[in-house]
């Protein structure tokens, strides 16, 4: 293969008439949803700098963060997004993954229980399952004590 091949990335989606932190917004969601991290955040700090109190930017950068693997970063914006907000079944949900993916399993649980209750996604019920099983495989709780 040439090494002067660079590889080819497509330009953030533009939506006409967008300025400001509705712009940021769309433009780093679709780099997010392209599994663009590093893009999306150069995206979204600057305009979190001008309004820290977004509610979609913050997400989105917790979004990011949990691409990155960054999970210490991640947790700490999810929690104060569910401290801000708290029947936000999405930052419930991810925080439960954060904590989860750090191993902290009796942590993540009832934030991934609260998320499956809230919204009905079998997804996150798939996810309070997943978590339930670990806990009783590494002996942390039986299975009989999970309901």
């Amino acid at each position: 293969m040439d090494e002067s091949f660079e590889e080819l990335q497509a330009p953030p989606v533009v939506f006409p008439g967008q300025r400001g932190h509705e712009a940021a917004y769309s433009t780093a969601h679709d780099l997010l949803s392209r599994r663009a991290p590093v893009e999306a955040l150069e995206v979204i700090e600057p305009a979190l700098a001008e309004e820290p109190t977004n509610t979609g930017l913050r997400s989105l950068r917790a979004w990011a963060f949990l691409i990155r693997a960054q999970l210490g970063r991640a947790e700490e914006e999810l929690k104060g997004l569910v401290a801000d907000n708290p029947d936000d079944d999405w930052a419930r949900h991810a925080l439960g993954r954060a904590l989860e993916r750090q191993s902290r399993f009796a942590e993540a649980l009832p934030h991934l229980r609260l998320a499956a209750a809230m919204s009905g996604d079998p997804e996150h019920e798939t996810a309070v399952l997943r978590v339930e099983r670990r806990l009783a495989e590494i002996g942390e709780r039986s299975y009989d004590d999970l309901d």
